[in-house]
């Protein structure tokens, strides 16, 4: 298994190219990050970051110092409820400051699941954020699988996903750990499944007849496509 998802992995790199990750790895700015959009997208997080690093800033204490209004005003480009995210800004701000001494790495120095369980205490993380925090800060070399697209890496290795959520995330996850437990395989097999369930293998109309893996995937060969 750790050569046929190796080898897919290569196909997609050489289809996409290299990818790098569009959020800050520094688990307090990507908590930030995820909350200056909304629907939460690479696109709307970051434009609505921008906006908050020029207007505001996103030290803890700077984003406590703000008005909701002020706040409010700074995450409206980044799309819907920026109320909302902005109360939750100053929710994640105020944990950090309050629990982790304003460094939430030095509060995730401990077991990931110790670790894990301090992420999901934040609004708008569960274990699919906590994952994806722990792997791409380098604190732990977790088999982190993309949230909005976990079907992928069944389809590919398994064919239909199971329906239920939690059920696809953790089997797609139990194939990623057939992978070398290093940061470095890890997040370049996230971003490179996140990208292809962006642009192909989407949750619905796959587009199957342009994707570079088609020979390779179990979905494909039970299709008959």
């Amino acid at each position: 298994m750790p050569g046929a998802i190796a080898k897919i992995l290569e196909a997609l790199e050489e289809f996409y190219g290299e990818q790098e990750a569009a959020w800050p790895t520094d688990p307090y700015l990507y908590l930030v990050w995820l909350h200056c959009g909304y629907p939460a997208s690479d696109e709307r997080c970051s434009r609505g970051w921008q906006i908050l690093r020029n207007v505001v800033g996103v030290k803890p204490d700077q984003i406590l110092a703000a008005s909701l209004a002020k706040l409010t005003k700074a995450l409206t480009p980044g799309g819907m409820v920026p109320e909302v995210r902005a109360k939750r800004l100053k929710e994640v701000a105020a944990r950090v400051i309050e629990e982790c001494g304003s460094d939430l790495r030095v509060g995730l120095q401990n077991a990931p699941s110790a670790a894990r369980k301090l992420l999901k205490k934040f609004p708008g993380i569960a274990d699919p954020g906590a994952d994806r925090i722990l792997l791409f800060a380098g604190v732990a070399p977790i088999a982190a699988v993309p949230s909005n697209c976990p079907h992928v890496m069944i389809r590919i290795m398994r064919g239909p996903e199971p329906k239920d959520y939690g059920v696809t995330y953790r089997e797609a996850q139990k194939e990623l750990q057939a992978l070398p437990e290093n940061f470095a395989a890890r997040s370049r097999a996230f971003l490179l499944l996140k990208r292809h369930g962006q642009e192909l293998c989407k949750r619905t109309k796959p587009r199957c007849g342009q994707c570079p893996i088609r020979e390779s995937c179990a979905l494909n060969s039970r299709a008959g496509i």
